[in-house]
């Protein structure tokens, strides 16, 4: 719900611009908002914002071809959850805000667990390869923190120059890329002589069974759906090594 309300909002607030996060405690409820300065909505318009396929003229022009059932979702799983979302705005060019309202669950409290910290595994030359290049760059910037060396590319074709100029050990390959896509790149890196011994990771949204064979036909050796959690990617780079096993496809666990 959160996350849909704040990719709305930088979507439709320009470049300069200002977002608003904040949570409170009001009474029995939680509440939620996400402000902006951006494209703000007409009067007219807020009554029926929320229903499927809603999508005003100015918003439309830079919906990045989203068909506007985005807030009838989040509406839709508000609702789920016992509680309501209201927008409000001051009109064009004044930015908006949405608050979600939530109830509160009165649980007892528990000691803290002892988090689970990211050990010094070994050190990697890895290359992370994604179209979206926020979230490539964002990886990039974990997998430093990290100790690894990383390099970045952001469609196939390039992922595969970038493996071989760069000779990663490992290679985090997003499949749906422009020009070549991951399951492409992949076989065009394990038909080089320096490509056969890289571990390649397909780190993707696309995670059916059939998906899953497909990546091992293509060359890969494990599979993390995203958004990939640090720790997972963590342990699975500390394992990777020579002998270390390619995942099954007939193992929907593998990889994880």
């Amino acid at each position: 719900m959160f996350a849909n309300l704040l990719n709305n909002a930088a979507t439709y607030t320009e470049k300069g611009g200002h977002i608003w996060l904040t949570a409170e405690r009001q009474g029995s409820e939680a509440i939620v908002s996400v402000r902006d300065t951006g494209i703000g909505i007409a009067a007219e318009h807020l009554s029926r914002l929320f229903e499927m396929f809603s999508q005003v003229e100015p918003a439309l022009a830079r919906s990045q071809g989203g068909l506007g059932i985005g807030l009838a979702l989040v509406r839709g799983l508000v609702e789920l959850h016992g509680g309501k979302v209201e927008v409000r705005s001051a009109g064009p060019g004044k930015g908006s805000e949405f608050i979600v309202h939530l109830a509160l669950v009165d649980i007892p409290l528990r000691p803290p667990a002892e988090p689970e910290r990211l050990g010094p595994g070994p050190q990697r030359r890895i290359l992370v390869v994604d179209d979206n290049q926020d979230a490539a760059d964002s990886m990039v910037m974990m997998l430093r923190m990290m100790g690894h060396e990383t390099t970045t590319a952001y469609d196939g074709l390039e992922a595969v120059q970038a493996a071989a100029t760069f000779r990663p050990e490992v290679v985090l390959l997003d499949i749906g890329l422009p020009k070549m896509n991951g399951y492409e790149a992949a076989q065009h890196i394990r038909k080089q002589p320096w490509g056969t011994g890289m571990a390649l990771i397909a780190l993707t949204g696309w995670g059916q069974q059939d998906d899953k064979r497909r990546a091992l036909a293509a060359g890969f050796d494990h599979h993390l759906p995203k958004p990939v959690e640090a720790i997972a990617l963590d342990k699975l780079l500390a394992l990777i090594g020579p002998m270390m096993p390619r995942w099954s496809a007939d193992r929907p666990e593998a990889g994880r």
